[in-house]
């Protein structure tokens, strides 16, 4: 029997090899819109992450997308763009307003959409929260206090900050084009049956943590194994408890887990639009929701400052990136003033505390491996041309989300 046929014949009668015969054709681009709204079909996934008890409904307002977008020293087409890099949905709030909402390629409104890198933003503000909590001492502790198997690791007396601002040092290969880079090792020991946790105990130390960012995926998921240590509970029952049912996520979700039931903190969240919305408006809020503080405002302002040289925006012997980092927040730059989660082929929750505009959107660009900076900076100038059309056009109105204390006090002002 060939190869072909061997691979062919475990996707019909082998669960491990129909799992690595649908990732290994994951990103395709026939399949690939498919594929990232049922990616239950690929990998294993964890118990549904229930809706909140009192979901909340956004407010809808008339809005429509600008035409052009400034990119590369030219105007270009809005609808181009979103056709161009595979959008499945896009969500546009103003001051916790619905604006805009839309989707694509057999998506609607309650598709469950992985996250990809969006997820480790979610993970973060659960720090911050544990941390509030007294869970987490400090974040100037090394990981291994907390997590003492992981001595005689890359990970050994790294710092929880340097592992959150992706400044650890550890030997990383993300670039999903390679495939023998780290990153798509990950995948493929993890549709084997290989847990996290033993995947994440090979990686080596190569330069001084806290001196150079870099971006290693495997950090996140080191984070996550914290979080389950010291609240002494799975993730998802974290999440849920601490913001899920608090800012009422009104669909289900889920994570994509390991052999163990462990979930993947780094990339492995899938949730609808709508609630990736209300995420970003927790954090335009400073972390407030209806008059209650969810995620601590320091945390909110620290996940968004690039308080190192090897952090800050632009070309730089000490990144591995052009756009800054904060604690598992992206900043663009050039202003520095909005952020970003931002996950691979173009999954985003952009937040622009200026106008108070929030973007949620998630795409299938098989392109992305071949365009992938582009891909972003292109993004956020059309993130940012949303932004300036709302502030431009002035948008008067009695904000509901305001009343319902969603909104953000401009000093009786409203754009």
């Amino acid at each position: 029997m060939c190869i072909r046929d061997r691979i062919i014949s475990g996707f019909f009668y082998g669960p491990k090899l129909s799992k690595l015969y649908r990732l290994s054709n994951l990103y395709d681009e026939k399949t690939i819109a498919y594929n990232f709204s049922n990616i239950d079909e690929v990998f294993e996934v964890s118990e549904p992450i229930s809706a909140s008890d009192s979901p909340h409904k956004f407010k809808k307002r008339d809005y429509t997308l600008p035409k052009t977008y400034f990119f590369e020293g030219e105007d270009r087409s809005f609808a181009e763009g979103l056709d161009h890099f595979k959008t499945d949905g896009m969500i546009v709030l103003h001051e916790g307003n619905l604006l805009y909402e839309n989707y694509w390629n057999n998506n609607s409104a309650d598709t469950k959409h992985i996250a990809f890198s969006v997820s480790k933003s979610f993970l973060s503000a659960l720090v911050g929260i544990a941390l509030e909590d007294g869970l987490i001492d400090s974040i100037a502790d090394p990981i291994t206090k907390y997590l003492p198997d992981f001595n005689g690791t890359g990970y050994e007396g790294v710092s929880i900050k340097n592992i959150l601002q992706m400044s650890s040092g550890v030997e990383f290969n993300e670039d999903y084009a390679d495939p023998n880079s780290d990153i798509n090792k990950f995948g493929r020991a993890v549709a084997k049956g290989s847990s996290f946790r033993d995947f994440a105990k090979t990686l080596k130390q190569s330069k001084e943590p806290g001196t150079y960012h870099h971006y290693v995926s495997i950090d996140t998921q080191v984070l996550g194994f914290l979080l389950a240590e010291v609240t002494g509970m799975p993730l998802q029952d974290y999440l849920y408890e601490k913001i899920w049912n608090k800012i009422g996520m009104e669909d289900e979700a889920y994570y994509i887990v390991d052999n163990l039931g462990v979930e993947m903190a780094l990339g492995g969240l899938n949730a609808s639009v709508r609630d990736f919305a209300k995420f970003g408006q927790l954090y335009l809020n400073k972390g407030q929701w209806k008059g209650e503080q969810i995620v601590p405002e320091n945390w909110v302002n620290a996940s968004h400052n690039t308080d190192g040289p090897h952090l800050i925006p632009g070309e730089s012997d000490l990144s591995s990136s052009v756009w800054g980092y904060g604690l598992q927040w992206w900043v663009p730059g050039f202003p520095d003033t909005d952020y970003t989660a931002s996950g691979v082929y173009n999954q985003y929750i952009y937040v622009d505390p200026i106008t108070k505009v929030v973007v949620a959107k998630t795409s299938s660009n098989h392109r992305f491996t071949a365009e992938k900076e582009y891909s972003k900076a292109a993004h956020v100038a059309m993130f940012r041309a949303i932004a300036k059309s709302i502030s431009d056009n002035c948008l008067l109105y009695t904000s509901d989300a305001a009343d319902e204390g969603l909104g953000v006090d401009l000093g009786g002002r409203r754009i």
